[in-house]
């Protein structure tokens, strides 16, 4: 008998240490797949960086703290992340897309960063801006105006979110800068500054232009 209870006490307890082993490769492994993930964001956001320059971006945009943005088809966040730092202390940025996937992805990028206040995720249709009136001192759209049915329509739709002197930026490849130039002026749009300083891209900031006075009556 006692040597049945001390084979059960044996296999208790290494049953015991098998389980504390268990529960501590599952607390180590969810760390390694984080480490893991960290690293391919890091290496994909330093390739972005390096290749899209939202440093040079940001910079013809001139944004500054206090602004509100719409940063439209935001997808992961590789560009919002920088959007949101410019605007900090005080400012926002609504980060849009119709994708709610890569949105949830931009929210885990922003967390990491320290700047889940600062930034809206909002899933919209692809034909409306889905913007408040008056609320907005730019409506970046970076790389994804080449997508919209119809570009006219849509920024004709997005301008009424604009605040007094706000300003709608489009940076895209070169060989999508005709039709938006064509677009944004067909909307009422007038180019403030262009920068070509990022290889293969522009940066185009534009203003509601202003309306024409009416003619006077000859005399």
């Amino acid at each position: 008998m006692k040597l049945l209870v001390a084979l059960l006490a044996v296999a208790t307890s290494v049953a015991a240490a098998c389980d504390r082993g268990a529960t501590a490769d599952d607390r180590r492994a969810p760390h390694g797949r984080h480490d893991a993930r960290d690293a391919r964001d890091d290496d994909q956001q330093a390739a972005f960086d390096r290749e899209r320059r939202p440093d040079l971006v940001v910079a013809t945009i001139d944004l500054h703290p206090g602004d509100v943005v719409a940063d439209v088809g935001a997808g992961t966040g590789l560009l919002t992340i920088h959007i949101a730092r410019a605007v900090t202390p005080g400012g926002k940025v609504v980060a849009t897309d119709v994708d709610s996937g890569v949105l949830d992805l931009l929210a885990a990028r922003m967390h990491d960063a320290g700047l889940d206040g600062v930034v809206e995720r909002r899933v919209v249709p692809s034909d409306d801006p889905s913007l408040e009136a008056g609320t907005y001192d730019v409506i970046l759209l970076a790389q994804v105006d080449h997508f919209f049915e119809d570009r006219v329509a849509w920024l004709r739709t997005a301008l009424p979110a604009l605040k007094p002197g706000g300003k709608l930026v489009i940076t895209n490849r070169m060989h999508h800068r005709a039709p938006a130039m064509d677009a944004a002026e067909q909307a009422g749009l007038h180019l403030v500054r262009e920068s070509t300083d990022v290889p293969g891209s522009f940066v185009a900031v534009f203003q509601l232009a202003a309306p024409t006075p009416p003619a006077k009556d000859s005399p």
